[in-house]
């Protein structure tokens, strides 16, 4: 029986590429994609029930998803993160899931510069006042607030794995002192990257500009709420390009109503793309970008890439680059 491949939600506008490398390879396969990122269990089950590998970008891997898979050994989660997938169900069921962590660094790092001095800036104040000055035929900053030097102040990184380390590096000729809060960030780490890391609570009240970086974990979920942003000085600005669920949005809307931030930059969220009833839509001095972090022509195929290389293991009988739930590999 060819090994059966099942994409349940995807990015990429075809899949000629990756049948034509397994061809070329002489692999029996099947080859299934779909476009099921919002698909109830119901309707996700039988698209994937006899798979023996899964590729999931968003959709919902849950433990009654997982349950009702009848030949899965392979679930690889299309990006870094994998909450959507429930890894204790997929090790009790002795599934491998794996990801992509070394995919797009570069990239959202690069997102997290950019929202980082847009949000320091005030862009799109700037913007509106370019509009208003070019429809009165003079200049008019009547729209910008007081904007500060970023010399001098301190930046406040909160993890400091492959991306957040990128930011460190991409921000280092801008003069700002750096704080960085990652408890899991390895001794041999914050030597090279010649830091020490300090607590959640000094970052948040002594940081002029926070960016997160953070994977999203039960540890993690919500950590940036009415108790923590209520740390944050009033002329902070919380820049989030990690994860959406880690920030309660009702709780920075409501803070940056009461001016009790002075702005945010957010290009991750809760449920994607977010409702019209979210409430950052409207709150002031907040800039929203449509979750384009991982974007690049050079990303796009990297990741393309680098899940052919898990498939290729998968049909050579080798485990993937990256397994997120090691302890199935324990179970033999």
């Amino acid at each position: 029986m060819p090994t059966k491949i099942v994409v349940t939600d995807h990015l990429e506008p075809d899949f000629i590429w990756e049948t034509d490398q397994l061809r070329a390879r002489g692999f029996d396969f099947t080859w299934q994609q779909h476009q099921l990122k919002f698909a109830s269990e119901d309707e996700l089950v039988p698209a994937i029930r006899d798979a023996d590998v899964v590729v999931v970008n968003m959709a919902r891997m849950a433990a009654g998803v997982i349950g009702r898979l009848e030949r899965c050994r392979l679930i690889i989660r299309h990006g870094i993160g994998y909450d959507n997938v429930d890894l204790k169900a997929a090790t009790a069921k002795g599934i491998r899931v794996a990801n992509v962590p070394d995919y797009c660094p570069q990239e959202v790092a690069e997102q997290a510069v950019m929202l980082i001095l847009a949000a320091a800036r005030h862009l799109p104040e700037q913007l509106r006042s370019m509009d208003a000055s070019v429809a009165k035929g003079q200049w008019d900053f009547s729209a910008v607030r007081a904007v500060y030097m970023m010399e001098g102040k301190k930046l406040g990184i909160v993890g400091c794995g492959r991306i957040g380390s990128r930011v460190l590096r991409m921000t280092a000729g801008f003069g700002m002192t750096v704080l960085v809060c990652d408890p899991y960030l390895p001794d041999k780490e914050k030597k090279a990257l010649g830091i020490e890391t300090v607590p959640l609570e000094r970052v948040l009240a002594e940081s002029d500009i926070v960016s997160v970086h953070t994977p999203l974990t039960d540890e993690t979920r919500g950590m940036f709420n009415a108790r923590t942003l209520a740390m944050m000085k009033p002329s902070a600005v919380l820049v989030n390009t990690a994860r959406g669920p880690l920030v309660v949005d009702a709780d920075l809307a409501q803070a940056l109503r009461d001016a009790r931030l002075a702005g945010a930059a957010i290009d991750v969220y809760d449920f994607e793309p977010p409702r019209r009833d979210n409430p950052l839509f409207g709150a002031p001095n907040l800039l929203m970008t449509p979750h384009l972090s991982w974007y690049s022509e050079e990303s796009g195929w990297s990741i393309r890439e680098k899940i052919l290389e898990d498939i290729v293991r998968f049909l050579e009988g080798k485990p993937p680059r990256f397994t997120v739930n090691p302890d199935v590999e324990r179970q033999g």
